[in-house]
């Protein structure tokens, strides 16, 4: 009697100790999370909507000779063989309001060669919605729809460089098309890098359970702000396994504020290649602990080389944010806008610094001049531009001058050869490639073997073709 008397108690206190909660109030305190997620909840699903794409597909029927008359006389026309056939693909995600107007953002991949997009508000308002702008390398994307004046709920971003290992979070979308739907988890890791899923690549990973349609959708804090939008799973089957990955919320704000001031994303440059400092080249330099940039190489005349950074210096951090690796340090650029100062913190020689550098962005020149090529040679159907800072950006290339391949059509001799976009084409027959004029003369000249030396990720490989 004693023991269930001591549990009652027990049970009273644990309800009288934690605070009220007021209707429909976020919660303020541990306690109160404890509880129930519902007032976070209610406070953010109005922002969050549904994305349904259309896109007409072509699929080319399995012979021409079906469209003979004779073999009609035994399948008729039901089947369509011989001529190309349309049919709808449809794809479902999830995207968040970011402003009153209709501006919602999503992910690229949600929305990328859509004939028809449609959002689909929380409360059942349906719009068609058109792309304003589109982050291939973030894999952001923003769509706008329009409200006839009407003002819509909107989510307020929250500094994600604020978020800690262990924070609570809920995601928000519509895995698998059965409606919008919320799971909950903790933060279980920061500033991915080594994720494979774009070209960027600086990730949030949480356990909250992310699913086929959630992409686009909202990660958000306790205290309902956006502080990463939904966009991976690491999966074997297809589904949740408690590994999901978020963009930031600094960077998807980034993306927004561009297009504000009426144009795409440029990203701040410093003028620097480097690679991250693993144990094995901390131990060489005499370094404790890996992590930072080691710099290689420097842009003459360019932010870092003004601002006295020199090979062989170890980037630590970029106005107080870690960095610990070359992805890293471009996620902490492209957080920060075109104009301002940042204050880099290195390593030389055993000293610790800090340097003041100008934020700019990459320089155009020289004009890429892209041209195909075409005739008996190696690189006949490689398009070829001149490679400068700025489409080295564009296209996640370390090189700055040059010849890069900017595209590759399907079935040509170039791709046969394994040749791919972004690749530099360093020399031909051991003659250094300068320009596109220069390397689209050398392919004019019949040989009877060519040498062709390409860089790629860094790396040198040189290819016989006879």
């Amino acid at each position: 009697m004693r023991f269930w008397i001591a549990r009652i108690g027990l049970i009273v206190a644990t309800f009288i100790a934690v605070p009220a909660l007021a209707e429909d109030a976020v919660p303020t305190s541990p306690q109160q999370i404890n509880l129930t997620f519902a007032p976070v909840v209610k406070m953010v699903a109005p922002a969050v909507v549904n994305i349904y794409t259309k896109k007409v597909v072509k699929r080319q029927a399995l012979s021409p000779f079906f469209d003979d008359p004779f073999f009609k006389q035994f399948f008729g026309d039901q089947l369509n063989f011989g001529r190309s056939r349309e049919r709808i693909q449809n794809a479902l995600g999830s995207g968040v309001i970011v402003q009153p107007d209709g501006l919602v953002v999503t992910n690229n991949h949600v929305i990328e060669g859509a004939d028809e997009i449609r959002v689909v508000l929380n409360d059942g308002r349906e719009f068609e919605a058109k792309v304003v702008s589109q982050e291939e390398q973030l894999d952001l994307a923003l769509v706008r729809i329009d409200t006839k004046g009407a003002k819509l709920p909107t989510l307020t971003f929250r500094d994600s460089d604020d978020l800690e290992v262990g924070d609570l979070v809920l995601a928000i979308g519509d895995p698998f098309g059965v409606g919008q739907t919320v799971t909950s988890g903790i933060v279980s890791g920061l500033a991915r890098t080594r994720t494979g899923i774009n070209d960027f690549g600086f990730f949030i990973q949480t356990d909250a359970a992310i699913n086929p349609g959630n992409s686009g959708g909202a990660l958000v804090t306790t205290d309902g702000k956006l502080v990463g939008i939904n966009t991976a799973i690491y999966s074997q089957s297809g589904g949740s396994i408690g590994i999901g990955f978020a963009i930031p919320a600094n960077i998807v704000r980034a993306v927004v504020d561009a297009e504000a001031n009426g144009g795409k994303l440029v990203r701040p440059w410093l003028g620097v290649t480097g690679e991250a400092l693993s144990a094995e080249i901390a131990e060489s330099l005499g370094f404790d602990r890996p992590g930072g940039v080691v710099v290689k190489e420097l842009f003459p005349g360019g932010p870092a080389d003004k601002a006295g950074l020199k090979p062989g210096d170890v980037l630590l951090a970029i106005n107080g944010r870690d960095v610990q690796d070359p992805q890293g340090m471009a996620f902490r650029l492209a957080t920060l806008p075109i104009g301002d100062a940042a204050k880099m913190t290195i390593m030389r020689k055993g000293e610790q610094m800090d340097l003041p550098i100008q934020l700019v962005p990459a320089p155009r020149e020289p004009e890429p001049d892209e041209t195909w090529l075409n005739g008996e040679q190696p690189l006949t159907g490689a398009q070829v531009a001149n490679l400068s800072p700025a489409l080295g950006e564009e296209l996640s290339v370390s090189g700055w001058k040059g010849v890069v391949i900017t595209a590759i059509k399907r079935g040509s001799f170039a791709l046969s050869l394994g040749l791919r976009p972004g690749d530099i084409v360093a020399r031909v027959n051991g003659t250094e490639v300068q320009n596109v004029d220069q390397l689209s003369k050398l392919m004019a000249v019949s040989q009877d073997e060519w040498q062709l030396t390409v860089e790629r990720d860094g790396k040198i490989k040189t290819l016989t073709v006879r």
